[in-house]
């Protein structure tokens, strides 16, 4: 029965990089009819906060990983089992697998001439026993090699001698995250560990532990690190790693997973956008590769964007609702239509990336006035701009407010100006919406009505009289 585990530290917000080890365990678990055990590994007790566990339950349920799914087990908490991780010590100590050790590090600096090499096992035969600021070693073999079977890296070997006697347990008793990672694994019925390449390094010991503890190691995998376009690893002090930040900006849940499933895998052919069952259906831990993942925003954005146009037309009224209302919302109470926006919904619908830019698409028609953006004026706002708005003001006071005939007067106004339509409707977005780029014009005009449209081509004519003016 497999059994896989996703083990995070409730110390910060959600990593991308953790998300994505989330799915690929999901994935193993669910076709192989296993299961998915999450673990809070909260036992730095200076750096969790209680709101951080429940963010990683909340973020793993935002990328389709529920605690209410068949496959799904926990959480358990790592601070639950401290006894039981300080009975694996003792028992280790008591069959001679491990030793207490009352070395410093300037002690061990004199002994060696550097800081950086290994602990020298001075303190192996020296039969110390337990006492207050004796860290407890576990004794490595001096001899032979530790074969980690690693899904994806293959077989790396380790020369024992290159392993130092590694500690186990605190000066105060208290064992360490080696330790208690491999009691923990070991209780819950752990058979893959699937995880950051990160930890390769710390993969060896851990086996030994499993070895010294008279169990069977699991079997590994390591999955490739994920860097930025510096190609540098993802660093939550230097990038944006946050899965709560990337759904905050608008990315819909289902265009992060497709992406995350990528960082390092592929379904064999040249399709990359695909529903995470099929995804789940085709994924093999083993075909993922070992070269480091690059973190493409604007893939990212991109896919997204593929997912928003397949929304229908009631999903994506329903995912752009928290950008319409407060915080987000540049509008007072009251003024959101909801008649207006499900009218127009269609026309945004095909121009986003992002959810979050519905606002600015949208916000001239929930607005008194529109927004005003300098650099749009400025591009807009060419010499001869107020003779054209003021033909445009006088063709629009009769016009058949529809779009087409919207539309056939301000073409007929640009090229008594020399303009084509292109060029003459540019003044005329920017006076009316406060953005050189928005939505089709004259739909927008029509649901703006009559009287908000002349009224706003008058306060642009104001501005540039004012500005002339001035200046």
């Amino acid at each position: 029965m497999v059994r896989v585990r996703f083990a995070p530290s409730p110390t910060g917000m959600f990593h991308v990089g953790g998300a994505r080890s989330a799915l690929y365990n999901w994935a193993v678990a669910r076709q192989s009819g296993g299961t998915f055990v999450l673990r809070i590994e909260d036992t730095d007790t200076a750096r969790n906060r209680p709101e951080w566990t429940q963010g990683i339950i909340d973020a793993l349920a935002a990328i389709g990983i529920s605690t209410a799914d068949p496959a799904f087990e926990g959480p358990y908490f790592q601070s639950d089992n401290v006894e039981r991780h300080r009975k694996a010590a003792l028992q280790l100590y008591a069959a001679g697998r491990a030793y207490y050790c009352d070395c410093t590090r300037e002690q061990l600096t004199e002994r060696t001439g550097s800081e950086h090499l290994g602990y020298d096992g001075f303190c192996r035969e020296r039969g110390l026993e337990f006492a207050e600021g004796r860290a407890l070693r576990f004794r490595t073999p001096d001899e032979g090699e530790t074969v980690v079977e690693d899904l994806v890296r293959g077989k790396p070997i380790f020369p024992n001698s290159a392993i130092e006697d590694f500690v186990i347990a605190r000066g105060d008793g208290s064992p360490v995250f080696l330790l208690a990672n491999v009691v923990d694994d070991l209780d819950e019925g752990i058979t893959q560990v699937i995880r950051g390449e990160e930890h390769l390094s710390n993969t060896p010991k851990q086996q030994l532990l499993w070895g010294a503890l008279g169990a069977r190691p699991p079997v590994w995998a390591h999955l490739p690190v994920i860097v930025n376009e510096k190609r540098q690893k993802l660093s939550k002090r230097r990038d944006k790693v946050a899965l709560e930040d990337y759904l905050g900006d608008g990315f819909l849940p289902e265009a992060m997973v497709n992406y995350l499933m990528l960082l390092g895998w592929g379904p064999g052919d040249d399709r990359e956008i695909m529903p995470y069952k099929e995804m789940e259906r085709l994924f093999r831990i083993e075909d993922v590769n070992t070269s480091p993942a690059f973190f493409d925003v604007k893939k990212l954005t991109a896919f997204n964007g593929e997912y928003i146009r397949a929304l229908s037309a009631e999903a994506f009224i329903a995912a752009c609702a928290p950008w319409l209302t407060e915080p987000y919302a540049p509008w007072g109470a009251g003024a959101f239509d909801a008649g207006v926006f499900a009218t127009v919904a269609p026309l945004a619908q095909t121009r986003l990336t992002l959810l979050s830019e519905i606002t600015s698409y949208v916000d001239f028609l929930f607005l008194d006035e529109p927004v005003f953006d300098e650099a749009s004026w400025a591009k807009a706002m060419k010499p001869g701009s107020s003779e054209l708005l003021r033909n445009v003001r006088t063709a629009y006071a009769s016009a058949i407010w529809q779009p087409d005939e919207l539309k056939s007067a301000l073409t007929t106004v640009g090229e008594s100006h020399g303009l084509k339509l292109g060029k003459a409707q540019a003044p005329v977005r920017v006076a009316v919406t406060g953005r050189t780029v928005g939505l089709p014009l004259f739909e927008s005009l029509e649901l703006l009505g009559r009287d908000r449209t002349l009224a706003r081509l008058d306060a642009a004519l104001l501005r540039i009289s004012q500005n002339q003016t001035s200046s």
